[in-house]
């Protein structure tokens, strides 16, 4: 239902006291009427909740998949890429933080109905649709509704999400996505509270929940801060919960931090720093760890965890070679590689921690 301000929104309820309590991220925030969100774009209206993003993106853009980072998801293909204003972190060393922390929803946006970005995916030849730019999460029902025009088209969904979000809503927006990559920012709580502004285990929830209950096919991405998160210390930490918890065979990412948002004064990962995290990985037992943001051939190449054969080998963004067969297979040793590698294919079954 449209209303003033913008769509009626889910996952709310009226407190005792007469105001709206969200209930999508463990923010919970409680609003009095005309009163937002934290993330600014769900807002107490009348006494019902809207999101006054539904419908409305701060821009489009024809990306490789290989950009998000999806690394095991339709090699080579395009995905049309939006987002919209807000966010429901605050982290300090956002990438995309003019749009995150945008506050004129109207003057940034352009209107784009479900129906109107599936079609206009299918006809630029995208493979389908990437939520991203800010976090998916907060425009909730509109990816939903999204994805579902999207799946009536024969297109896939990808989200880029930070996976701060309440259970109830969790079920629901990930049973619209095929393949996501999560943020994973730290292991460290007190990064999460002071850095970001959110609470480590609920990003730790989501991602058991995703791989252990789900279909859904997922990556990770850490972003390593120099001096901030990017220690042996904390990365062996980091290393051992994701093999630990999620199994050898989920993609790990580690990005370069480039200076941007409220950390503009502290330098840019080096090369070296990544390398290092990924060597950690790949000595933990971990099938599948990248580097990004930086040139890298051996961190960007996905080899067969068998026989060591190189299967996709990439040069930034694009693809040089992808010796891969439609179903994942290797041409040298015939192992099976995990990803969601053709359009036409089932979304893989839940990859097991043991």
């Amino acid at each position: 239902m449209t209303r003033p301000g913008g769509v009626e929104a889910g996952y709310w309820h009226l407190a005792d006291d007469g105001r709206v309590a969200c209930d999508l991220c463990p923010r919970h925030c409680h609003l009095r009427p005309g009163q937002h969100g934290f993330c600014f774009v769900r807002q107490n209206h009348d006494g019902h909740m809207v999101l006054a993003t539904y419908g409305r993106s701060t821009g489009f853009a024809l990306d490789p998949i290989e950009k998000k980072p999806l690394y095991h998801v339709l090699p080579g293909s395009t995905v049309l890429s939006f987002g919209t204003a807000g966010c429901n972190l605050a982290c300090k060393f956002c990438q995309n933080w003019s749009t995150s922390t945008a506050r004129d929803v109207a003057a940034l946006s352009s209107s784009a109905t479900p129906g109107q970005i599936a079609t206009m995916a299918r006809q630029a030849g995208a493979a389908g649709v990437a939520y991203t730019y800010n976090d998916p999460i907060i425009f909730a029902e509109y990816a939903i509704d999204t994805a579902q025009a999207c799946r009536q088209r024969g297109l896939v969904n990808v989200a880029v999400t930070a996976g701060y979000i309440c259970a109830e809503a969790r079920a629901d927006f990930f049973s619209a996505m095929d393949a996501v990559n999560v943020d994973l920012k730290s292991l460290d709580a007190s990064f999460y509270r002071k850095v970001t502004g959110g609470r480590l285990e609920v990003v730790q929830d989501t991602l058991v929940y995703l791989v252990r209950q789900t279909d859904v096919w997922v990556e990770i991405t850490t972003l390593l801060v120099p001096g901030l998160n990017d220690s042996e210390t904390e990365v062996g930490r980091l290393v051992e919960w994701v093999a630990g918890e999620l199994g050898p065979d989920v993609p790990l990412h580690f990005t370069a931090f480039h200076p941007a948002h409220r950390m503009r004064d502290r330098k840019r990962t080096p090369t070296s720093t990544l390398r290092r995290a990924r060597q950690m990985a790949l000595d933990a037992g971990m099938n599948h760890v990248y580097t990004g943001n930086v040139v890298d051939p051996d961190g960007s190449t996905t080899a067969c965890s068998s026989c060591g054969q190189d299967l996709i080998v990439r040069s930034g963004f694009g693809l040089l070679a992808n010796r891969l067969d439609p179903i994942g297979r290797c041409p040298a040793c015939a192992a099976a590689t995990p990803g969601l590698w053709s359009v036409t294919a089932q979304r893989p079954a839940p990859i097991s921690p043991d």
